[in-house]
C-alpha cells in the first residue's frame, strides 16, 4: 500500500496582507490589479482557472480552462458546447471559477450565472486562434469516448486537407460563455492559517464588502 506523509506537509504564508481598506470598492478593479500583479510576477499560467459546474441532477465536475477576457459584464472563456461542461451549463447555468496563484499566496473564487457570448464575439476570438487550434476544434468531439489517439490524428489530417486555404470557420458547437458574478472572494495567505478573506457580494445591484473568517 502506498503511503505518503501528506498530513505532515506545512507551508507558512507571509508575503502580503489584505484588508477592507486596501481593496478597491469595485471587485472587477480589484481583480484587474491582482491579475496585473500575477502577470508581472510571471506566475505560470496566470489565466488558468478551475471551472466548476453541475449537471441538471446536481452532479458536480471541474476542470481547468483559460480566462480569455473580463470586464464589468463578467469573465469569459471558450469551449465546445457539446462537452461535459457545455452540457452542464446548458442544463444548469450556475458555475464557479477558482484561480490559485501560489507564488503570490493568493486565490480568487468567483461564482454566478453563465450565458453564451454573442456569435460575433465567438467568431472574433475563434479567428484569432492558431490554425492548428481551429482545426482541433473541429476534430475533437470533446468529452466523447474515442477508440485511440490515431482516430483523432486521422481526423486532423482530413481537416488539414479540407481547410488547406487556411480559412477555418467556427463550428456552431464551439463558442464562449460569460460568467456573470454575484460573489467574488479574494484570499491572501497569512501566518498560522489566519488567512485574509475579503468577499464581495452583489445585493440590490450594489457590491457589498465583508471579511470572512479564515
Amino acid at each position: 500500500m502506498l503511503k505518503a506523509n501528506l498530513a505532515d506537509l506545512r507551508k507558512e504564508y507571509s508575503k502580503s496582507e489584505l484588508t477592507e481598506k486596501s481593496v478597491s470598492d469595485d471587485p472587477f478593479e480589484q481583480f484587474a490589479g491582482w491579475m496585473d500583479e500575477a502577470l508581472k510576477a510571471e506566475v505560470p499560467e496566470p489565466t488558468a482557472m478551475t471551472l466548476a459546474t453541475a449537471s441538471a441532477e446536481g452532479r458536480p465536475s471541474s476542470r481547468v480552462v483559460l480566462l480569455k477576457g473580463f470586464d464589468h459584464e463578467g469573465f469569459v472563456f471558450f469551449t465546445n458546447y457539446k462537452s461535459r461542461k457545455g452540457r452542464d451549463l446548458a442544463a444548469n447555468p450556475f458555475a464557479a471559477v477558482h484561480f490559485f496563484w501560489p507564488e503570490l499566496e493568493r486565490q480568487v473564487n468567483i461564482s454566478g450565472v453563465t450565458n453564451r457570448v454573442s456569435d460575433q464575439e465567438s467568431d472574433e476570438y475563434f479567428s484569432s486562434r492558431p490554425y492548428a487550434s481551429r482545426v482541433g476544434a473541429w476534430a475533437s468531439k470533446q468529452s466523447e469516448p474515442i477508440g485511440s489517439r490515431m482516430v483523432l490524428i486521422k481526423r486532423v489530417a482530413a481537416l488539414v486537407i479540407k481547410y488547406a486555404s487556411g480559412h477555418v470557420p467556427r463550428p456552431t458547437h464551439w463558442g464562449g460563455f460569460r460568467l456573470v458574478p454575484d460573489r467574488i472572494e479574494f484570499w491572501q495567505g497569512r501566518e498560522s492559517r489566519l488567512h485574509d478573506r475579503i468577499c464581495y457580494t452583489l445585493e440590490a445591484g450594489k457590491w457589498q464588502i465583508s471579511r470572512l473568517s479564515p
